[in-house]
């Protein structure tokens, strides 16, 4: 019994480690999370390969200092999202919210309006827990038809400018020329690929974050009298 408990915490270890949020930054500092599916996920790569880890070591290097909560699940629909919101935000408390789903609802040739508003509900939970909501678009290929494709690729927008949430149209739009640029599924970015998705939100979210306030400075001593 003893030897296959050995053989079996390693495993343990693994399992549990996939179904915890991956966390980087200080306890206390504001929580970022990513809310996605398997292209925040790291589909295919290591998670430290994924833009989203890349993200968290930019905000250390450039000065910010935040929590990165990656919550992206591989499959996830934007009703799956909506389900499991609520115990994300509670969990987590963020500041911001990247919310990068939508993918998954069209590629299984989903209605978009029921996309729509599943969409427009997370943003809305995500703006009533008192966080700041960044839209990630994504886009289908013409194979699904022009008329499912451009009212996939308009309810990003369409649901950004009704709350007035911050828009990144699509995330793929720097790799999306090239197939260099995907694995052999020609679904998702390859690890050489990553930085560019990165490069790709920072102009939107870099607006919207915080720098830690410098500490007040001491104040200057009173020069005691000199002796008589």
């Amino acid at each position: 019994m003893r030897h296959a408990l050995r053989r079996c915490l390693p495993l343990a270890c693994v399992l549990l480690s996939l179904l915890l949020p991956r966390l980087s930054g200080a306890d206390d500092a504001p929580r970022l999370v990513v809310l996605g599916d398997s292209i925040s996920a790291a589909y295919g790569l290591t998670l430290a390969d994924g833009w989203v880890a890349l993200l968290a070591k930019r905000l250390e290097r450039t000065g910010y200092v935040y929590r990165v909560v990656n919550a992206s699940v591989s499959g996830e629909t934007t009703a799956g999202a909506l389900a499991r919101l609520p115990h994300v935000l509670e969990t987590h408390r963020p500041s911001l919210v990247l919310i990068e789903l939508g993918g998954n609802d069209g590629l299984r040739g989903l209605p978009v309006d029921s996309a729509r508003t599943n969409l427009d509900r997370i943003v809305a939970a995500v703006q009533a827990g008192g966080a700041a909501p960044v839209v990630i678009g994504m886009r289908m290929p013409p194979n699904y038809g022009a008329a499912y494709a451009d009212a996939f690729a308009s309810m990003y927008g369409d649901v950004a400018r009704a709350r007035r949430a911050a828009l990144v149209p699509f995330l793929l739009a720097s790799i999306a020329g090239s197939d260099s640029n995907f694995q052999a599924d020609r679904i998702h970015p390859t690890a050489a690929a990553q930085p560019a998705l990165l490069d790709t939100v920072w102009p939107v979210l870099e607006p919207l974050l915080r720098r830690p306030a410098a500490p007040a400075s001491a104040p200057a001593a009173t020069p005691r009298p000199k002796a008589q």
